[in-house]
């Protein structure tokens, strides 16, 4: 695993959990008034994962139709259902972030 990527993580779980007993402190707050925060920062990490997963399908098959230029068309078959599958799981999360940023 790339140790930029675990640092990164690491970083904003620290972040997370550092916000909430902060946020808690103040009066009236109410964690249903974070729904809007809360469905913004998972848009993000959906984005940055479906970006992230679209670039090493993508890397992958380059690779692959660079080495047996000769099966490209199966290997670019392949790429696109993946694609495909990958866009309807980041539709998903997005449908459900936008749900909990309206949910009151």
């Amino acid at each position: 695993m790339n140790r930029n990527f675990v640092t990164l993580s690491l970083v904003l779980a620290a972040l997370l959990l550092s916000v909430l007993p902060v946020a808690a402190q103040q009066a009236g707050f109410s964690l249903l008034e974070g729904n809007a925060a809360g469905a913004g920062f998972g848009t993000a990490l959906v984005l940055i994962g479906a970006g992230w997963g679209f670039g090493r399908i993508g890397q992958a098959a380059l690779e692959s139709m660079a080495r047996q230029p000769e099966i490209a068309p199966r290997i670019q078959t392949g790429m696109l259902i993946i694609a495909a599958l990958l866009e309807g799981a980041t539709f998903f999360a997005l449908i459900v972030c936008i749900i909990m940023a309206v949910k009151a």
